[in-house]
């Protein structure tokens, strides 16, 4: 990781490697947060019961921020200037105050996997804004077919949770979720756009960063944090856990696969990590598997072969 760390730090990135293996590459990093995102909503999930997930979002976020610029300071980058700072700021609102801020909070109230259920409808917003964006064009048929079997096969494996909508949390926890999911799909639009002029891996650690401290401020400013020393160990664990895998290697697997291949391609992480999340949910919590996670899973499988043949054919 350190030297894959390094190679990213380098410029022009389009030299490191042949275009062959910078796919290959690719592919491997969107499987890596496929998995990874997965369990962290897992991971959330479980330290929201003792931490407001706002909180727990900020103590993430600054932590990991902090290990990602600390080591890019010592390997010399330098920092952003003038109107660099504009596109962190704005990615930071979007990415992690926003986003990871609110999917955080949103897991109070729903379980993690309708959470990750509820972000599989991210692609779709990049289906609907990116050809007007200007990062891709309007995809083909079978395209648009992946992309709706895809969320189609995510809501038939969670179609039991349904019921609890009449909750009034729950739709709360659904309504926060929702706008997180069009966040991300706007930073992500605006990454695209805009990572050739900064170097996006360190950039990243400053986004977090400095989220991570408007999000603590709001947070305690609501009323909504408690106490740092009476933080239990469990949250400290899930912490940790998302430090390393959900933000610092998930993330720069996210970025560095954003960069070299289409962005709806990179998208179907998100109909991935439903899967992961409620297969490790039966493992590790015992949570009850059914006919409609073993047919959804299929055809959330299936949307994702529609959509990775469509755009290998398009950008190869």
């Amino acid at each position: 990781m350190i030297q894959l760390l390094q190679k990213m730090n380098q410029k022009p990135y389009s030299s490191l490697i042949s275009q062959h293996s910078k796919r290959t590459k690719a592919l491997f990093a969107v499987g890596l947060v496929s998995f990874l995102w997965g369990t962290t909503w897992l991971a959330s999930r479980f330290g929201v019961k003792f931490v407001p997930g706002l909180q727990l979002a900020a103590i993430r976020q600054t932590i990991a921020g902090l290990a990602i610029i600390f080591f890019f300071l010592l390997k010399g980058t330098k920092w952003p200037r003038g109107i660099e700072w504009i596109t962190i700021f704005v990615l930071g609102f979007l990415n992690f105050f926003l986003s990871n801020g609110l999917t955080t909070w949103g897991v109070q109230y729903i379980s993690a996997g309708l959470g990750a259920i509820i972000a599989a409808i991210f692609p779709l917003w990049l289906v609907i804004l990116g050809p007007f964006a200007g990062t891709s064009k309007f995809p083909a048929g079978k395209a648009v077919i992946g992309l709706l079997l895809g969320f189609g096969g995510v809501c038939v494996v969670f179609y039991d949770h349904l019921v609890d909508f009449f909750k009034a949390d729950f739709r709360f926890g659904i309504f926060v979720s929702l706008v997180a999911t069009l966040s991300w799909a706007l930073g992500t639009i605006y990454t695209k756009q805009r990572s050739q002029e900064f170097n996006p891996y360190f950039s990243i650690g400053l986004q977090m960063f400095v989220s991570g401290i408007t999000l603590y401020l709001v947070s305690s400013f609501a009323g909504i944090a408690i106490p740092i020393q009476q933080i239990p160990w469990q949250s400290w664990a899930a912490i940790g856990y998302l430090v390393v895998f959900g933000s610092v290697v998930s993330f720069l697997a996210y970025l560095y696969a954003l960069q070299n291949l289409p962005t709806e391609q990179v998208s179907i992480y998100a109909y991935i990590n439903p899967v992961v999340a409620v297969l490790l949910g039966s493992f590790l919590f015992g949570e009850r598997l059914s006919i409609f996670i073993a047919v959804g899973g299929i055809i959330t499988l299936y949307g994702v072969y529609l959509v990775n043949e469509v755009f290998r054919k398009i950008d190869p």
